[in-house]
């Protein structure tokens, strides 16, 4: 299926995408892209459908054809401290706010966002799988987190980042048991994966 250019009929329109979300630890990473109406692209696709050698390749002609585009991120303490769907929204706040054009138009992947500098805005549900703008920052968010997920990974080798990316695999829970937990690991997740039931039981006896 070809991506669509545009939701709306403003030339700078930009599109919003995050990584990270349901990783154990490191940061939530988002991008904003404001792509020529002219771009054209058939490889690029939402970045979860993609290889990782396919996102590397469309990283540098993105970034290189893109009128704008910009990465920030949101740390796993940040996180803990606002929860996961407010930090994944403030990193694509703060994405917006370093491209060097102010976009005319939003477009986010996803069903939740909040305004931005009362610049209008659409959710789109699957938008990283629709429109080329959304995709471009699917894989940008993407490549630039597991590019730092493996630069973190040389301080704590034991959780294999470099491979996994902190999401939860079942090495990454196993060295969390094993090694405990990093300056990087979200503490409001649910490291070990341990079921909730349990979970509660624990925090019961814990209390008494």
């Amino acid at each position: 299926m070809n991506l669509l250019p545009n939701f709306s009929s403003f030339n700078l329109e930009c599109g919003c995408d995050e990584a990270g979300r349901g990783c154990l630890a490191g940061p939530v990473v988002a991008a904003a892209v404001i792509l020529p109406a002219d771009f054209e692209c058939a490889e690029l696709d939402d970045s979860k459908k993609l290889t990782e050698h396919q996102r590397d390749s469309l990283r540098p002609i993105i970034e290189r054809n893109a009128i704008a585009w910009a990465v920030a991120e949101v740390s796993n303490t940040e996180i803990d401290e606002i929860n996961i769907l407010n930090a994944s929204i403030l990193a694509m706040h703060r994405a917006i706010e370093k491209l060097n054009i102010q976009p005319e138009f939003i477009i986010v992947d996803g069903n939740k966002f909040k305004s931005y500098n009362e610049i209008p805005h659409k959710t789109i549900v699957k938008g990283d799988s629709k429109y080329l703008s959304i995709a471009a920052a699917s894989v940008l968010a993407k490549t630039h987190r597991d590019e730092l997920m493996k630069e973190i990974d040389k301080d704590f080798p034991e959780y294999v980042w470099k491979i996994n990316k902190a999401y939860p695999t079942k090495k990454h829970r196993e060295a969390i048991r094993s090694y405990g937990v990093s300056p990087y690991h979200r503490m409001t997740y649910n490291l070990l994966g341990e079921k909730k039931e349990k979970r509660n039981n624990r925090i019961r006896k814990d209390n008494r």
